[in-house]
């Protein structure tokens, strides 16, 4: 199965809890193509792939094509997580609630700084020395790297010690991981470039560059 794929049915899932919100009890593959920016027949080309249908006057039911959409994507069940580095943007993944509906939960934060520890609220802040072992005894299959460049790949390769098969990686650096593992990168300063420089720079500058 194709990440996109995976990626719109996500987006379709969320396209439906702000229809659920708004009152709605039936939704249309034009609804859906509107909400996400794809076309109707991408959305029942998507749908039946995983054997989701709903009719053409009666359109989807929208609790159950969540309850289907939360089974496929797997949140339908409970997933702990765990995040290695508690700075500034640990921190905030810590306290995000997002997370919750998606029945996600960050069960513990490491840092190698001790005394972040001393800050723990509901989530502990446990050293860093300290992950392997509680990512094998609790069964934690997904981390969040959350450090510095330097230390990330040796962050993931105690995370993967520990049993750790996913890993979505907010450090700008390229992680080489065990075959099986499965890693998403997000890099938020790259993401805000490609923006600055799609707003700043003038038509027709890049001329003759390759």
């Amino acid at each position: 199965m194709s990440k996109h794929t995976i990626i719109r049915l996500s987006r379709y899932k969320n396209a439906l809890y702000r229809f659920e919100s708004l009152g709605f009890v039936k939704v249309f593959s034009d609804n859906l193509a509107d909400a996400i920016g794809v076309t109707p027949s991408q959305v029942r080309k998507d749908f039946s792939m995983f054997g989701l249908s709903g009719n053409k006057r009666g359109g989807y039911k929208v609790d159950e094509l969540l309850a289907k959409l939360n089974e496929i994507l797997g949140t339908n069940k409970a997933h702990n997580v765990i995040v290695a580095g508690a700075g500034n943007l640990g921190s905030a993944l810590i306290k995000y609630k997002g997370f919750e509906k998606e029945n996600i939960k960050i069960t513990a934060a490491f840092d190698i700084d001790h005394s972040k520890g001393e800050r723990a609220g509901e989530i502990p802040v446990k050293p860093f020395d300290e992950m392997q072992e509680y990512v094998r005894q609790n069964d934690i299959r997904v981390g969040i790297i959350a450090v510095p460049d330097m230390a990330a790949q040796h962050v993931a390769d105690v995370m993967m010690a520990g049993g750790i098969k996913g890993i979505l990686n907010f450090a700008p650096i390229r992680l080489r991981v065990d075959e099986g593992i499965v890693v998403n990168n997000v890099n938020l300063a790259l993401e805000l470039e490609n923006i600055i420089y799609f707003i700043c720079v003038p038509m027709g500058s890049g001329k003759g560059i390759k």
